[in-house]
């Protein structure tokens, strides 16, 4: 029997400019698979060319055991989402799958694109907190594999964030219960 996914993305031509993004990609079943410092450093190291290259600027970064979180703003008009996420991906998998003989990352990620009045400091600070409420550290800064290409963010990181990714079951939530959680 076929199995039809849902396609979660906009139009293409959403993707693409100087707009800033949220993006969430996954590992293979959610295996900490980045969760040794080699691993994750070399990802980080991929992530940051593939970024150059394709003309993205990274605001805040942060990269899981199971996870990764970026906030990537293109830098040119014709800066183009989709094909960062893809040459990452590729980059990544082919490396993990030639030293590992396993599958990295889900097929897809999460994208949510911020509006003009998304304040990017607060994003970026849900991120760098985001090994703080796994208990893998107590501040965001003691964390090794999370930062930023354009804010201070070992000054900025340790202010709580209200911000939730859309696709969370919190961010459904009234507000008044969002901050109990």
């Amino acid at each position: 029997m076929t199995t039809h996914r849902k396609n979660a993305r906009l139009p293409s031509e959403s993707y693409f400019g100087r707009q800033t993004y949220f993006i969430t990609i996954v590992c293979d079943h959610r295996a900490p698979h980045l969760a040794a410092p080699p691993e994750a450093q070399r990802i980080l190291t991929i992530l940051l060319e593939c970024a150059a290259h394709r003309s993205f600027q990274l605001h805040a970064f942060c990269i899981m055991p199971d996870h990764l979180h970026m906030l990537a703003q293109g830098t040119h008009d014709a800066s183009n989402l989709g094909e960062f996420i893809r040459l990452f991906k590729q980059r990544t998998a082919f490396e993990f799958r030639k030293s590992q003989s396993r599958q990295l990352w889900e097929m897809s990620y999460y994208d949510h694109i911020l509006r003009s009045d998304d304040p990017v400091e607060n994003v970026a600070c849900h991120i760098w907190q985001n090994p703080v409420r796994k208990k893998l550290c107590a501040q965001p800064a003691e964390f090794r594999f999370s930062g930023s290409q354009t804010i201070d963010w070992m000054t900025r990181s340790g202010h709580d964030s209200t911000w939730q990714a859309p696709w969370h079951p919190a961010a459904s939530k009234p507000e008044s219960l969002r901050r109990s959680l």
